[in-house]
């Protein structure tokens, strides 16, 4: 009663001016109104959570622009409610205002759900050597973030168009035709619901997670980003493949750090049969151990095939993740033809010629033909 008495005071008070300058009065005074709230509200509550923990100074800082909206569309409300309009323009203002409204709650719950994601996730480290468990959380939960994201966002605009009459008479009639729109609007919304349920699935199973070592497409690189509809692979040199997500559910890959970083690198080289074993198995161990890149799990030296002029020696060295074994193998790759240049490299591979001294004599003598009859 307070409230329309107060309201049938003002307009019999300024009955003398035209309606549409109050209006526009009142509605510039909510509106300047709001920004001040809004400028001290945000002013009390930045220091009221100086002290409370990184959440709450998170959410505060990046609610500003949406309580500034929710505020406004507070006072514009009211300025509505008092201002002598006529019932179309009050019809439009409390529309626009009640969209205002919906896209406030999405935008906060939105801005609410990254901060916590953010907060979480600082626990984990991902710089360390063993990160599997970091990995897997990071990777589940911007997995889970993207997807809920996306359906804030969906129902944001979703409430927003049923707002207008003409998108609720559409919207009856698709619930009245249900059977022939479901399949119209899967069809449509084919890709999108394809990478929305591969990245579920991502989450749960977790065939890949964030920064493991992959090979696709004869590639090898690093997870970088997973979003709600691709992955970023980082190759080796820097570029960067965008794969959809529903690649990792349909076609077979490698994923070298699926359940540990550590990998074992493999070396292959060629020796003529000449060439001491041992004391090539001796050099790649004192190499392994002298080098920072070796995790001292792994080391070993074996012949693993013979071929018509050489023998095949495979090497295989342990490290803590992809990039120091990739470095580990070359390493040892360079220091051991270092070795076999400077101790055996009267042994390197080599193409072996033998005859008979009559077979030497004939093709001496027809090179000397063939010399004379050039001349």
């Amino acid at each position: 009663m307070g409230m329309e008495r107060f309201i049938q005071e003002f307009r019999n008070d300024r009955a003398w001016l035209p309606d549409w300058l109050v209006s526009c009065g009142v509605m510039a005074v909510a509106f300047l109104l709001g920004l001040a709230i809004q400028r001290f509200g945000f002013r009390f509550l930045t220091r009221l959570v100086e002290s409370r923990d990184l959440f709450w100074r998170s959410l505060v800082s990046r609610t500003r622009r949406p309580m500034r909206l929710a505020i406004l569309t507070w006072t514009l409300s009211l300025g509505a409610t008092i201002a002598p309009l006529s019932s179309d323009q009050a019809e439009v203002i409390r529309h626009l205002l009640l969209l205002g409204f919906i896209i406030v709650v999405g935008w906060m719950a939105k801005i609410a759900l990254h901060v916590w994601m953010i907060v979480y996730l600082r626990r984990f480290k991902l710089d360390t050597e063993d990160n599997l468990l970091a990995r897997t959380h990071v990777t589940q939960s911007r997995i889970a973030e993207r997807i809920a994201s996306f359906m804030i966002v969906a129902i944001t605009i979703a409430a927003t168009l049923m707002t207008f009459p003409a998108v609720q008479q559409y919207g009856v009639s698709l619930l009245a035709s249900a059977g022939v729109a479901g399949i119209v609007l899967g069809l449509a919304l084919q890709p999108v619901l394809k990478n929305i349920f591969a990245g579920i699935q991502l989450a749960i199973t977790q065939p890949i997670r964030i920064d493991d070592a992959l090979i696709v497409e004869g590639e090898w690189g690093n997870v970088e980003e997973i979003t709600s509809t691709y992955v970023v692979v980082k190759l080796w040199d820097w570029r960067r493949m965008i794969l959809p997500l529903s690649y990792f559910i349909e076609t077979p890959f490698q994923n070298w750090t699926r359940d540990s970083s550590e990998l074992i690198g493999t070396v292959m080289i060629y020796l003529d049969y000449s060439v001491p074993v041992n004391a090539v198995r001796r050099k790649v161990e004192e190499i392994a151990a002298t080098s920072k890149l070796w995790d001292r799990r792994v080391v070993a030296v074996q012949v693993t095939d013979f071929r018509e002029n050489v023998m095949e020696i495979r090497i295989l060295v342990s490290a803590s993740n992809a990039p120091r074994t990739f470095d580990l193998r070359c390493e040892v790759r360079e220091k051991i033809i270092d070795f076999i240049q400077r101790e055996y490299s009267a042994s390197l591979p080599r193409v072996r010629a033998e005859g008979t001294a009559s077979a030497v004599r004939t093709a001496a003598g027809k090179a000397v033909r063939h010399g004379t009859l050039q001349s």
